[in-house]
């Protein structure tokens, strides 16, 4: 079930880091994930075992205010116009697009809270070929202030609603099917959501066979450890800086028997 050739409108698909150097963030994450690259023209497709898990990509030249390095997230839509249109009437706000490329279209937004987003419009770049196994992507998690108003904007973009986790908020897409049928969840979850003291920041989570030898890649690549691996509802986690500063998790996943 970690491969994919599609994905539904209101799914995230796809993840990129927007960095000052591609080059220095490939041999990082590299390093850490045991990914190979492809130079698309400046833009970098990290792969696993041959199939597309990720990018890398430069940091907009001339925007103003500058943008700061971060993993972004992408999220599957109809139409990059559309998208765009419930953004604005939602509260939030379009930062850029829509943006034509060969692969589709994206429109890059903020929510009232100040977390930054991708809509993508597929053309011929569904999404992430590979999900939920080590070294590649598994979900994104939303912190933010407002967690009801976040539920509301992204449950008018997207059609997602929530669920209580614990502490934490589940976004779900109802009708959906994801995810890996052993998980603790609903198989509509998409995304997480967890509340925070202040502002908004949606953050990555990638999954490793190996906490601890992933956590020492990552210090031998030039990372910095941000949060040491601790105990979490889906076994062990970790919270990582690559040497741009941005920040990341990675999780070990105990998958139940049976």
């Amino acid at each position: 079930m970690s491969r994919r050739d599609a994905y539904e409108p209101g799914v995230p698909c796809w993840v990129t880091a927007m960095t000052p150097d591609v080059h220095a963030a490939a041999a990082y994450y590299g390093g850490v994930f045991g990914w190979a690259f492809q130079d698309e023209g400046g833009f970098l497709t990290a792969k696993l075992r041959g199939r597309d898990v990720a990018s890398i990509a430069p940091l907009a030249p001339g925007v103003d205010p500058p943008p700061q390095p971060d993993w972004l997230t992408q999220v599957s839509v109809e139409t990059a116009e559309g998208a765009a249109e419930r953004i604005e009437r939602a509260g939030g706000s379009v930062i850029a697009g829509p943006i034509d490329f060969d692969i589709g279209r994206l429109v890059v937004g903020a929510d009232p809270g100040g977390a930054v987003f991708n809509a993508w419009e597929p053309r011929i770049r569904k999404g992430a070929q590979l999900v939920n196994e080590p070294g590649a992507w598994s979900m994104s998690r939303l912190d933010t202030a407002d967690p009801d108003g976040a539920a509301a904007f992204y449950g008018e973009v997207f059609g997602w609603t929530t669920e209580a986790f614990g502490p934490a908020t589940m976004f779900r897409l109802p009708g959906y099917v994801g995810g890996e049928p052993e998980q603790p969840v609903s198989r509509e979850v998409v995304a997480v959501m967890t509340p925070a003291e202040q502002g908004a920041r949606w953050i990555v989570d990638f999954w490793v066979d190996d906490i601890d030898a992933a956590v020492a890649r990552s210090e031998d690549g030039g990372g910095t450890t941000v949060a040491a691996p601790f105990a979490a509802p889906v076994g062990r986690q970790a919270v990582l800086a690559d040497p741009a500063g941005v920040t990341f998790s990675i999780s070990q996943v105990q998958v139940p028997a049976g």
